[in-house]
């Protein structure tokens, strides 16, 4: 019986991932280790660690007497996702908005340029939207760096889930182009503004797109806590496009924003 071929279990980890984030294994799928080990010609050992590290990662659950399979994708969870984001990342990438070097900016720049050449091609677009923020990522703090990482994957999860083109790539791109004018500028206020309605507008539109009925509860309450506010109906679905106000007025140098989901204005 020939023995089967010696993978790393970066190599196994790194292949399971990626079938789980693009929909190739679909929530609930079992993850057999013996069809596994067969599938990818592997032995089990590195295989049980590659997928304990899939466990660790949030990627895959234990199921009572099914053994290990692909965990769910839920709205609820997608939302504080995003609710942990948007407290996290804008006023750290006001912190560090005069660390980035030309270079930085350059690699945003033909991010930049590939999300606009890129957006009639889902993973091809995803993957320059993550290129353009993954640069001011690099200057986070190790371990919320990590986080937001694990965050990135679980959102892109989602997203290749629901969807199966990316939603509104213009307006993407027109707000990531305001971002980093900003961060050209060194203008942390202003960055920290506009990646603010960058992240409400990404997170409304994931999730009211696949489900136009959906409360963000979460995503209301982290606003608040921010000082923004968006209008929302009596249920408390949010109207689309929601007016995004900041508590105190008209926030210094930030341009008028429209996006099919939310919109500000003087």
């Amino acid at each position: 019986m020939a023995e089967k071929r010696g993978h790393s279990v970066d190599e196994i980890y790194r292949v399971l991932a990626d079938r789980i984030i693009n929909g190739v294994y679909l929530p609930g799928r079992k993850l057999s280790q013996s069809e596994l080990a067969n599938e990818l010609d592997v032995s089990r050992t590195p295989l049980r660690e590659a997928l304990n590290r899939l466990q660790e990662s949030g990627l895959a659950v234990a199921a009572t007497n099914r053994g290990m399979e692909v965990s769910p994708v839920t709205f609820e969870e997608t939302e504080q996702w995003y609710v942990m984001r948007v407290l996290i990342e804008p006023p750290i990438v006001a912190a560090i908005a005069g660390e980035l070097t030309s270079g930085d900016l350059k690699k945003m720049a033909d991010a930049l340029r590939r999300m606009q050449d890129s957006a009639h091609r889902t993973k091809d677009f995803q993957d320059a939207h993550h290129a353009f923020h993954d640069v001011a990522l690099i200057h986070y703090p190790e371990y919320i760096r990590e986080m937001i990482e694990t965050i990135y994957v679980k959102i892109t999860r989602h997203q290749r889930t629901y969807f199966s083109r990316p939603r509104a790539p213009d307006e993407f791109c027109d707000t990531d182009r305001l971002l980093l004018e900003a961060l050209v500028e060194q203008d942390g206020e202003l960055a920290k503004h506009i990646l603010e309605f960058h992240l409400l507008d990404a997170a409304l539109g994931l999730l009211l797109d696949a489900d136009p009925d959906y409360v963000p509860k979460a995503l209301r309450l982290a606003a608040q806590g921010l000082g923004i506010h968006f209008a929302c109906n009596e249920k408390g679905v949010p109207d689309r496009p929601a007016k995004l106000s900041w508590v105190g007025g008209a926030v210094d140098n930030l341009p008028p924003m429209k996006t099919s989901n939310v919109y500000y204005e003087r």
